[in-house]
């Protein structure tokens, strides 16, 4: 597979996303992010009176359509090298109703203390991981835990230590892949009950190697997905680690997320490039399987359907789209347009 790019074969799409880009720069001015694919719903989640959500690092949805929230709970990422250690006292997973926005219930205070990565396999089991903690975990959907990889607060690089694990990847047999992370640039391969299979990747920016493996995320038919931030590229492997492609160019920007829907199609968070001020160019975008770029939605900003630093991102199985926004602090939810709103060019 080769490296998609923005033109030839794709160049229809490109100018549609050009065209919309023209024709909405009027409501951008106004503060508003027009797109004839998705509309923000406004006033989603619905959180209790005086209560906003700490910095959202993860985000999932199960088969039941309730949305999992991984937040920090008021604890920020600090200006030092060294990440704090002790539990966070407050909830860190709050879980919503994902069609009225409604708190269902919350778990994980005392458990966490530098939450990142959020995902939902095929049973609803929510698997997390912690950058602080070196750990990662599978929980019941009602907070069980059921399973814990890595020494807690302990680095490293072997078969059994982390060093700022990422984000987890399940597959339909129960193995799952661990994208290890901020300091290791490698994906893990565990079996089903935890155990260490194989790994692959190393630090640079060459095909299978990783500057920043940030995300990891699976397609049906079992390809591995690992935004490679600082890359600034998605790559696509096959069950086994080979190298099969990457994607790469200005509509990703700099992917913090990535999933894939049933249909094969992905959806990545672009987090922005780290400017020393704002603005930024966060947003997040939908592909076709193949890396065609389709649309690209949102930009930097703090309006309903804008961004500070989109680090998250999830689909449900009516194709609504959440985004979890890190900077923010917030969770957003996009729904696609009808045929006739997308027609008449709908606004959020």
């Amino acid at each position: 597979m080769e490296t998609p790019k923005f033109a030839g074969a794709a160049g229809t799409l490109l100018i549609a996303i050009a065209a919309w880009s023209a024709s909405t720069s009027s409501d951008a001015a106004a503060g508003l992010d027009a797109h004839p694919g998705y509309r923000v719903v406004h006033g989603w989640p619905i959180l209790p009176e005086g209560e906003v959500l700490g910095s959202v690092a993860g985000v999932g949805v199960d088969s039941h359509g309730s949305v999992f929230v991984f937040h920090r709970a008021g604890r920020t990422w600090p200006d030092s090298d060294v990440l704090e250690l002790a539990p966070i006292p407050r909830p860190t997973i709050d879980v919503f109703d994902g069609h009225g926005g409604v708190l269902l219930r919350r778990w994980g205070a005392n458990l966490f203390a530098m939450p990142h990565g959020l995902s939902i396999d095929g049973h609803d089991n929510v698997w997390l991981t912690d950058v602080a903690l070196q750990q990662v975990y599978k929980f019941s959907p009602e907070g069980e835990l059921l399973l814990t990889i890595g020494e807690r607060g302990v680095a490293g690089n072997d078969e059994r230590h982390f060093n700022r694990p990422t984000a987890v990847a399940v597959a339909g047999d129960g193995s799952f892949y661990v994208s290890d992370g901020y300091r290791n640039s490698r994906v893990i391969k565990f079996s089903a009950d935890g155990k260490f299979l194989f790994q692959w990747g190393t630090k640079g920016s060459g095909p299978g190697q990783f500057d920043l493996p940030h995300w990891v995320a699976l397609d049906a038919a079992g390809r591995v997905y690992v935004a490679d931030r600082e890359n600034q590229r998605i790559q696509v492997f096959d069950s086994a680690g080979h190298y099969l492609a990457q994607w790469a160019g200005e509509q990703f920007g700099r992917p913090y997320a990535i999933t894939v829907d049933r249909s094969g199609k992905a959806y990545v968070a672009d987090g922005g490039d780290q400017p020393d001020g704002p603005p930024d160019r966060s947003a997040w975008v939908l592909s076709g399987s193949d890396g065609t770029p389709l649309i690209r939605v949102g930009r930097f900003g703090n309006y309903d359907g804008q961004f500070e630093m989109a680090h998250s991102i999830a689909v449900d199985a009516e194709g609504s789209v959440y985004v979890g926004d890190i900077t923010g602090a917030r969770v957003q939810k996009f729904v696609p347009n009808s045929p006739s709103e997308i027609r008449a060019g709908a606004a959020p």
